[in-house]
């Protein structure tokens, strides 16, 4: 069987196919019932949608796909009685507003499209194939040009009012720190202070080029811990998955560990944080495909929902 995923991106769309190996004998089912292995995959620039979608669509066409799977930027309309479902909503990226993803795939195609945003596809991903395989309530958060977090919690991945958008999550400002802020709506969130454009533009040069600026990745894992620490508090996760292009600073992680456990101050007397932070606080284990493997368990999902609706 064969299986669709998009990780929709706001510079790039990450289109790929999917080869599904069942563990048990049978087709369907749930995700982590089978292995999926990567058998195709093709870069598209985000562009106009009416460039972007017709080059999307037509690298699955005639592909033998059963759904597809699209993990999306947003924000987007995950409300099945919404009748703009599957729409990416508000986002800056004007051009993007009100679109139609799951409308525009499933004409083009004909096959279930299953939908959630870009982080919930990859803590999906985690949880199904990866650092937090088993676990019932985990997070995924990637740090890079924006802050996102995906929430898995009881079993299910959150929605609720809109979705997740935890990266807009409010912090203390570091003392030392007197940058304004790079998010337009918020003076101090996560994602104005810590990503990587905030990152850049704080200290006049991009991430990459300050690997040996202690100062700046004492003030980066300041907020990250803030934040992490913030999860822990209200999500209570089994595992956190830590990622995006500013994680790529290895030295962060034993930082944002120490901080997190500075900052809960033994407060959640529990192992995985007092003694085991090492193996709570994590990367991907699926590396740089999180998101493509989550939207691939995304169409699995949709598949069985409709297999099931209609029985």
């Amino acid at each position: 069987m064969r299986i669709g995923g998009i990780e929709a991106g706001g510079t790039k769309m990450v289109c790929a196919i999917g080869e599904v190996q069942t563990d048990k004998g049978q087709s369907g089912g749930q995700p982590g019932d089978n292995q999926v292995t990567i058998t195709e995959r093709v870069t598209i620039p985000t562009e106009k949608p009416k460039i972007t979608l017709p080059r999307m669509a037509a690298f699955f066409e005639g592909k033998g796909i059963s759904s597809l799977g699209i993990g999306c930027f947003g924000p987007v309309d995950l409300h099945r009685a919404s009748p703009t479902y599957g729409y990416i909503t508000s986002t800056p990226k004007l051009e993007w507003q009100n679109v139609d993803m799951v409308g525009t795939f499933s004409q083009a195609l004909g096959v279930p499209v299953g939908f959630d945003t870009d982080v919930n596809a990859a803590v999906l991903g985690e949880v199904t194939w990866g650092a937090a395989k088993d676990c019932d309530t985990a997070i995924y958060i990637t740090v890079g040009t924006g802050v996102g977090v995906g929430v898995y919690c009881n079993g299910a991945l959150v929605h609720g009012l809109v979705h997740p958008e935890a990266g807009h999550l409010l912090l203390q400002r570091h003392p030392k720190d007197t940058y304004a802020g790079k998010c337009p709506y918020h003076a101090n969130c996560l994602e104005g202070l810590a990503s990587g454009p905030a990152v850049e533009a704080r200290w006049g040069r991009p991430a990459k080029e300050l690997a040996d600026r202690e100062d700046v990745w004492e003030m980066e894992a300041f907020y990250l811990a803030e934040a992490v620490a913030n999860y822990v508090l209200t999500y209570s996760p089994q595992k956190i998955v830590l990622w995006g292009g500013i994680m790529h600073q290895s030295q962060l992680f034993s930082m944002v560990r120490t901080k997190v456990q500075e900052l809960l101050g033994g407060y959640i007397s529990n192992e995985k944080i007092l003694k085991e932070i090492d193996t709570y606080l994590v990367p991907p284990a699926l590396g740089e495909n999180p998101g493509i493997m989550g939207a691939f368990a995304l169409g699995m999902r949709e598949a069985e929902y409709r297999r099931l609706k209609e029985a």
